[in-house]
């Protein structure tokens, strides 16, 4: 998505350790008429995959998850990385390592939300290691529906991520595509 890499480069920031720093529009201020940009590409990139729901993770990934959903009109569910206590006991768990914070999230979803028989629809801001949509790939398969894939807003494609699960046979949708941040100038692959 052309209008996504103009962006980065015009309001993105490469932080020390591969740190792309996108809150002026993204994942802390949202420029919200652009996401929902974002989420219209993301329901044409999918629109005739059968998607019921869309799954993604608290808290960055909620917006654009948003922005897809309105524009495909069905439902978002978001992991928890923490079980509160308005969940109930009956969740679908798993463990998923944070790039940007460098923890580990136990990440739940209560069995109410996720059927066997619905088609979900990943979708997050950043995909780096791939380790998030490993986790949330995991949830869907402990409810016993499909995935239909994932959509990411910013590919790392130099943290190989995704490449690893194109590899496994996994649809990966990516509007922006990084090969490379080096002495903060931003390379992006040819699409």
């Amino acid at each position: 998505m052309k209008a996504l890499e103009e962006k980065i480069l015009k309001e993105g920031k490469v932080l020390p350790g591969n740190i792309l720093k996108v809150g002026s529009f993204l994942n802390h201020q949202l420029d919200v008429d652009f996401i929902m940009e974002m989420g219209r590409e993301i329901a044409r990139l999918f629109e005739n995959s059968g998607v019921t729901k869309i799954l993604t993770i608290e808290t960055s990934g909620i917006a654009i998850a948003v922005g897809a959903a309105a524009a495909m009109h069905i439902p978002v569910v978001f992991a928890k990385k923490n079980k509160t206590s308005n969940i109930s006991g009956d969740v679908y768990k798993t463990v998923v390592h944070s790039y940007t914070h460098g923890t580990d999230y136990t990440v739940v979803v209560e069995k109410d939300y996720l059927k066997k028989g619905d088609n979900i629809l990943i979708v997050d801001d950043f995909l780096a290691n791939g380790k998030a949509l490993a986790g949330l790939f995991d949830i869907i398969s402990q409810s016993g529906a499909s995935a239909a894939g994932a959509a990411c807003a910013i590919e790392k494609g130099f943290q190989r991520g995704g490449d690893q699960l194109r590899a496994e046979g996994i649809r990966v949708e990516s509007l922006a595509i990084i090969d490379s941040m080096e002495d903060g100038n931003i390379v992006f692959r040819a699409q």
